[in-house]
């Protein structure tokens, strides 16, 4: 009769502190601490689920009462502590599980127990699992044992959310966190498991259950058991995939092939027939983001460390990303990132992971159409520049003017207009003869690109087309000079006259409002660059403020003085003042106002017996 089976979850259980995969860290420290008598009294073992808390707990359990520990601090294995232990029939160690032992009853039998010596060994240890379970009570009943134990007890807690145990209980611990274990240990472990089965597994197998497990040992030990049944023993690349429900990286490169190609018809079809496999379309975006991932990172050789495939898989990555451009992979993968997001959101999820993948297969053509336009001048892009050839500099005697010899890109390439014929000035400077421009621009499709010159000069700096610019390069084409404006002298009755131009022009502009406040101010001038304006009260000195960059402007243009100051001053005027506390009348003074300019009114009120309501 054949032996009772045994998962390997249990069958592989490590029993040293050698046999613990991925937390050496935490195995030399323990084995350190049991080799130089420094025991705490209490520990706390947290980190993700399947990697190593509780078999570590049993594992120094098991090692401090052992009577003949080996050099390396490891257990024996033959003493009758290790027998006992071995055998679950050890009375000095107690495992308790939180989450069915909540309680304070719980605790106080526990508690109860500490209190008599091991019968056998030098400690009583205690491992208490998944202690964030305890209730709020059951933690403060253990708080004060916990801190001050009998020296012969030791507390072992085992957590993975570290998160909702009290404080006052992780300052009594000595406390150690658990990493996730690699894939690369977890290949390594399964491959050992494998050759001791009998097992004929591939290292792609392998790994695909590597990284499904995300860092677990325990899950990924129960996948394995579950495809060895699947496949008798022998595990392939495609029967795991087969198994796992996964779309292998096949399916993902002949995806991309059809996106970079623009096949919508094809990317759609491949996509149809994931979908009639069974595959939700959260799992095909989530798949489709990390081989984009991947492709990216096959980009530049120092992140080749952080792709996380199987070895056989790499070149096809490589030579893939080779043939990708990086621009398409950082847009694709925004696409795919945001559809991933809303997926839960859409009603319709088949026309959303669609959209999704159409689009995707414009991104190479967005790009592309991107790169053809380049920024020049005011930043704007333009998809075709012309340049005419620029004159030998060897030639000219005198320095031409900009507009006139041969520019780069002229004004009407650079907006968006169609072309216009750029106006003849009707005479030129006499200039040193040049050699004849050529008759027809040659189109470039970069704007740095140039016929060579015999003596070449750097490109002077691009400037930004301005309403100045404008206004020098129409002077240059007609000829002729801008006119300047005469710098006069800051005087009172200069000052008045272009004051008074200032009121004129808000009377012309129907700015009645303003014409009336600043018909009742006046002006004082303060050589040799600077204008008081007095206003009345302090209600006018708001409409100077309102105005005050247009008049500082108007000023400076016909007085001539670029630095001139315009500054606003209050003078209550008596009888201003008066007038503005006036504006609001009371109903009687309103009457009598009335009365006073038409007296028929007052008969009409006294005929009809009308009343003024207050």
């Amino acid at each position: 009769m054949s032996e009772n089976y045994i998962v390997s979850a249990r069958k592989y259980r490590p029993q040293t502190f050698d046999t613990v995969v991925g937390q050496e860290h935490i195995t030399t420290t323990l084995k350190n601490a049991i080799r130089h008598n420094h025991l705490a009294h209490a520990y706390l073992f947290c980190g993700p689920r399947g990697v190593g808390k509780t078999t570590c707990a049993r594992i120094l359990a098991k090692t401090i009462n052992c009577e003949h520990p080996t050099p390396d601090m490891e257990a024996c294995g033959t003493c009758a502590t290790c027998q006992s232990f071995n055998n679950n029939t050890s009375f000095n160690v107690f495992e308790l599980d939180a989450a069915s032992n909540n309680s304070v009853d719980d605790i106080r039998n526990l508690i109860d127990q500490v209190r008599f010596a091991p019968q056998q060994g030098k400690y009583k240890i205690y491992i208490i699992d998944e202690v964030h379970m305890l209730s709020a009570a059951a933690f403060n009943a253990f708080l004060k044992t916990l801190e001050e134990p009998p020296p012969y007890a030791i507390f072992i807690l085992a957590t993975t959310e570290k998160h909702k145990i009290l404080p006052t209980i992780l300052s009594r611990c000595q406390i150690f966190d658990f990493k996730r274990i690699t894939t690369h240990d977890i290949v390594a472990h399964l491959q050992g498991i494998a050759g001791k089965e009998n097992i004929t597994a591939q290292e792609a197998a392998l790994h695909i259950i590597a990284q499904k497990s995300e860092g677990c040992m325990r899950d990924a030990l129960s996948m394995l058991d579950r495809i060895v049944s699947f496949t008798n023993g022998t595990l392939t690349y495609s029967n795991t995939m087969e198994h796992l429900n996964l779309l292998d990286a096949d399916f993902y490169f002949k995806l991309t092939d059809s996106i970079l190609s623009q096949d919508i018809s094809n990317t759609l079809l491949q996509l149809d027939a994931a979908l009639d496999r069974g595959f939700e379309g959260n799992v095909i975006l989530e798949g489709m983001a990390e081989h984009l991932r991947n492709l990216l990172l096959c980009k530049d050789p120092r992140m080749a460390k952080l792709l996380d495939v199987p070895n056989d898989h790499k070149p096809v990555f490589h030579e893939k990303a080779n043939q990708t451009p990086p621009s398409f992979i950082i847009s694709a993968l925004n696409i795919v990132n945001d559809a991933e997001l809303n997926y839960k959101n859409a009603n319709n999820k088949r026309l959303h992971i669609e959209m999704c993948f159409i689009r995707l297969c414009y991104v190479l053509q967005a790009t592309d159409v991107k790169k053809n336009f380049e920024p020049i001048g005011l930043g704007e892009p333009t998809q075709q520049i012309y340049q005419p050839a620029p004159l030998p500099v060897a030639q000219v005697q005198e320095p031409v003017p900009m507009v006139k010899s041969q520019p780069g890109p002229s004004v009407e390439a650079i907006m968006p207009q169609e072309p216009v014929a750029p106006a003849v000035p009707a005479q030129l400077p006499e200039v040193a003869p040049v050699a004849p421009p050529q008759a027809t621009p040659a189109p470039v499709t970069s704007p740095v690109a140039a016929q060579p010159v015999s003596n070449p000069q750097p490109a002077p700096a691009s400037r930004r087309i301005s309403k100045n610019l404008m206004d020098e390069i129409d002077a240059a084409v007609n000829n002729t000079k801008a006119v300047e404006v005469e710098i006069r002298e800051l005087t009172q009755e200069m000052a008045q006259e272009v004051f008074d131009k200032f009121v004129q022009k808000l009377k012309d502009e129907n700015k009645g409002v303003y014409y009336v406040q600043f018909s009742a101010m006046k002006l004082e001038s303060n050589p040799p660059e600077e204008v008081k304006i007095i206003a009345p009260t302090n209600f006018a000195v708001e409409y100077v403020k309102d105005q005050r960059s247009i008049l500082i402007d108007f000023f400076r243009m016909h007085t001539g003085i670029p630095t001139l100051r315009v500054i606003a001053e209050v003078r209550e005027d008596a009888e201003a003042v008066a007038t503005e506390q006036k504006t609001v009348l009371s109903k009687q003074e309103m009457y009598d106002a009335m009365v006073a300019k038409n007296p028929d009114l007052g008969k009409l009120k006294d005929a009809l017996n009308l009343q003024i309501e207050y």
